[in-house]
């Protein structure tokens, strides 16, 4: 008997430290990065803006900003964060240091779908059409969204930026 308690005992906090070691005490997942989290409140942003809601996409903007400058700050030299960084200086109205943050990651990553997208997004605001062409230029072939969005705002047919 005392057997099968003990085995019952040791199979109880095998069974339960097993479980705890995997899960926090909120049952959330695994901690996400500023980078992740600033991912999220960019999306939630574009969702305002589709909806008009421009002062609350301004702010999810501003918080993405926010937690974009530290992922760089602790990790820079990441394309795909500079990017980001440039798409919420430039939706926050910041056109000069967007473009600063798309350039960096260019050095880093010269055919970034993303940047050479935005960027020419960017070059088309700022009245700069012929560079615009020139990001269109490097998207050309890439089979990808990215060509077909900044081909619509260069000529016209839909502003995003």
């Amino acid at each position: 008997m005392k057997k099968i308690v003990l085995s019952l005992s040791i199979a109880f906090f095998i069974t339960t430290n097993v479980f705890a070691a995997g899960s926090s005490s909120s049952g959330s997942s695994p901690t996400k990065t500023n980078y992740d989290k600033a991912v999220v409140h960019i999306k939630s942003a574009k969702k305002y803006e589709k909806k008009g809601k421009l002062e609350k996409a301004q702010k999810s903007y501003a918080k993405a900003q926010k937690l974009l400058i530290k992922s760089n700050e602790k990790k820079p030299g990441k394309a795909d964060t500079l990017n980001y960084l440039g798409f919420t200086t430039r939706k926050l109205g910041d056109f000069e240091n967007g473009e600063k943050y798309y350039l960096q990651g260019l050095a880093i990553d010269p055919k970034h779908k993303g940047i050479n997208e935005y960027l020419g997004e960017l070059y088309v605001a700022t009245n700069r059409h012929n560079l615009a062409v020139e990001r269109l230029g490097v998207l050309e072939g890439c089979n990808c969204e990215e060509y077909d969005q900044l081909k619509a705002v260069i000529a016209g047919e839909k502003s995003k930026y």
